[in-house]
């Protein structure tokens, strides 16, 4: 991560500077004072390039004074429209305009102490990268940012409000980590073992091996394991932050296929390669345990995570078998490749059955029917609870990690019905979302819960505000904005 600090409001002698722009408000005095220094030629630059400081307008100068390399303006659009949100895709912008600087400040003038922190969010945000397999990458080709100075008329009040929001950060970049990792390395082994070094934090870390997971009676997630010479695992993390140590915990669920061939339904072999990434959702679970715990959380939480490897072979499961999950409902399988949910059915009972948790919400990259619904502009949602949806809808647009209900219902259920066992795993293609979501409500007990497919925000094909290309950790600020707005204290 960038190592971002915060100083008096000065113009900078050297390096870079961005500053940020309200339209119809005058030129930042930061702004003025590099513009006069450069005789004009920012401002001219400026009209030339056509800057009107709009949300995301964006301009560059380079060498504008003998000290300053570049100086980037970033548009904020009208003040009567800002949000959080916008100062913070402007920390991002701004750090993603200045990687290539050895030193870097951003203009947060005029913006109170709590704005400079969602700036400086921001960066930290935006500067990530994932190049540890790099190994013969050119000087010129790696980012030189390392420091990040945040301009501001009180520093220490910033610097105090950006305190709660870097384990945050730090928590994101943990799980893009987690995502990015090729399969050969993150078994689920591994990933167990990444989870328990959380422990630093205060997260109380337990595994369950297959032999545990064989006694607690996990059919489903065993079935979809049993191809694999790489043995499944479940993680457990807890965190206990609530003044009452015996107050309900909220749960996290996040299904983690560490990578997923489709089994003996095996995938084309197109895009095969991405589906490393399809352990998203226990990273963001995991994810969102380190950031409760990294800003200690006033919160009783308890976050549950099912690491299998899908893979074809003589031992792997078919279409056609029978499972019995934990729940002690009898599963006909109808297509490997739908092996999230069977993961998902066994510790969503298990969850609910031994923390009696007052809400719960799972995560998985689950269809590919959620992808044609709704692209790569936000994940669907299914829930049991009109209040637990409407808060997590409410934490979606506070972070920019949007929520689109979908429905649930009879109707869809009925489509489950099998023939020979308490019902079929897999429906036809119309609907598909929904009738797996369905699923999963089979293996909930009455508890208030969600379901958050979020295949299609996972992992992003070009670089975004927030993030680079590759992994997203989407759901982690998500579901830290949820506690913090609805379940704390």
């Amino acid at each position: 991560m960038i190592e971002i600090s915060f100083a008096p409001v000065n113009l900078p002698e050297t390096g870079a500077l961005a500053v940020l722009a309200t339209e119809g408000q005058p030129a930042s005095g930061l702004w003025r004072a590099a513009d006069e220094i450069s005789g004009g030629l920012i401002g001219r630059a400026l009209t030339v390039a056509g800057f009107k400081a709009g949300v995301r307008d964006q301009a560059m100068v380079l060498a504008p004074t003998a000290g300053l390399s570049r100086v980037v303006v970033l548009g904020l659009g009208p003040a009567d429209k800002r949000t959080p949100n916008v100062l913070t895709e402007a920390g991002g912008r701004a750090a993603a305009g200045l990687m290539q600087e050895s030193a870097a400040a951003i203009d947060a003038g005029g913006f109170s102490a709590a704005q400079a922190a969602e700036i400086a969010l921001g960066a930290a945000l935006r500067g990530y990268r994932f190049d540890r397999y790099k190994t013969r990458e050119k000087a010129e080709d790696k980012p030189k940012l390392a420091h990040l100075t945040v301009l501001t008329e009180d520093p220490a009040a910033a610097a105090e409000a950006f305190a709660a929001q870097k384990p945050v950060a730090e928590a994101v970049h943990f799980a893009r980590d987690l995502v990015s990792e090729p399969p050969n390395v993150l078994s689920p082994a591994e990933f167990a073992r990444r989870i328990e070094g959380l422990s630093r934090l205060g997260l109380a870390i337990e595994v369950l091996g297959p032999d545990q997971l064989r006694a607690l009676g996990f059919g489903a997630l065993l079935g979809v394991a049993q191809g694999s010479v790489n043995e499944p695992r479940v993680a457990i993390m807890r965190w206990q932050g609530a003044a009452n140590p015996e107050a309900a915990p909220i749960a996290l669920v996040g299904k983690g296929v560490t990578f997923d061939s489709g089994g003996i339904s095996i995938k084309p072999a197109g895009g095969m390669e991405d589906m490393k990434w399809d352990m998203a959702g226990a990273g963001a679970v995991t994810g969102a345990m380190a950031a409760l715990a990294g800003r200690r959380a006033a919160v009783n939480a308890v976050g549950i995570v099912g690491l299998v490897e899908n893979m074809p072979s003589g031992s792997a499961q078919r279409p056609s078998d029978v499972v019995t999950t934990a729940s002690g409902q009898t599963v006909e399988i109808i297509n490997t490749d739908a092996e999230g949910r069977m993961v998902l059915a066994d510790i969503l009972w298990y969850c609910q059955d031994r923390f009696k948790p007052r809400a719960m919400i799972d995560l998985a990259t689950l269809t590919g029917a959620m992808v044609v619904a709704l692209g790569h502009e936000m994940a669907g949602m299914f829930s049991n609870d009109e209040a637990l949806a409407t808060q997590l809808i409410d934490a979606g647009a506070a972070t920019e990690e949007k929520l689109w209900r979908m429905p649930l219902g009879d109707s869809y259920d009925r489509q489950l019905k099998s023939d020979i066992a308490d019902m079929k795993h897999v429906t036809g293609r119309p609907g598909s979302a929904n009738t797996a979501a369905c699923f999963l409500q089979r293996f909930v007990n009455g508890v208030p819960w969600a379901h958050l497919d979020i295949a299609g925000v996972a992992w992003a094909s070009k670089d975004a505000a927030l993030a680079p290309k590759g992994a997203t950790a989407f759901g982690v600020r998500l579901l830290d904005r949820l506690v913090a707005r609805h379940f704390e204290g």
